[in-house]
C-alpha cells in the first residue's frame, strides 16, 4: 500500500495474493486522538475501497468527490464493525470477508464473494 500513514494523501491498496481471510481484519495505520466511533454513531469519514485479490479501486472512493456521512447502523456489517472503535483522526485498513460485505450477490462493481480491502480516516463522529 502506499501511503499508508500520510493523512493528507490517498491511500491506495495493493493486492494480496494470500488466501483471502474468513473473518474480519483491523489495522490502525494512524492512532486518532479525538471522539470515538460506536455502533451507533453517524460518521464522517474518507476512504478508498478495493478488491482484495486485485488491488483494483471500485466505485468506492470519497478522495475525489469529498468525505462522506454515514450512520454505521446502514451500512454492511463489515464496514460498520471494521469503523467501531477508531478515534477521529485515525486512519484504518479494514479487510472484509464476503460473508460480512455483499455476500454471494455481490452489489455494483462488487463481484459475487469478493473480500474487500478498505482503508478509512475517521473525520467526524456525530
Amino acid at each position: 500500500m502506499s501511503n499508508p500513514t500520510n493523512l493528507s494523501k490517498e491511500p491506495l491498496p495493493a493486492p494480496d495474493r494470500a488466501t483471502p481471510p474468513s473473518t474480519l481484519l483491523r489495522k490502525d495505520l494512524v492512532v486518532g486522538k479525538g471522539a470515538v466511533a460506536t455502533a451507533s454513531s453517524t460518521v464522517v469519514v474518507r476512504y478508498v475501497g478495493a478488491s482484495y485479490s486485485t488491488g483494483k479501486v471500485f466505485d468506492g472512493s470519497t478522495w475525489q468527490s469529498g468525505p462522506a456521512t454515514f450512520a454505521l447502523a446502514n451500512l454492511v456489517p463489515g464496514f460498520a464493525q471494521g469503523v467501531t472503535g477508531m478515534k477521529v483522526g485515525g486512519r484504518r485498513e479494514i479487510v472484509i470477508p464476503p460473508a460480512l460485505g455483499y455476500g454471494s450477490q455481490g452489489g455494483g462493481p462488487i463481484a459475487p464473494n469478493e473480500t474487500l480491502v478498505f482503508v478509512v480516516d475517521l473525520l467526524g463522529v456525530k
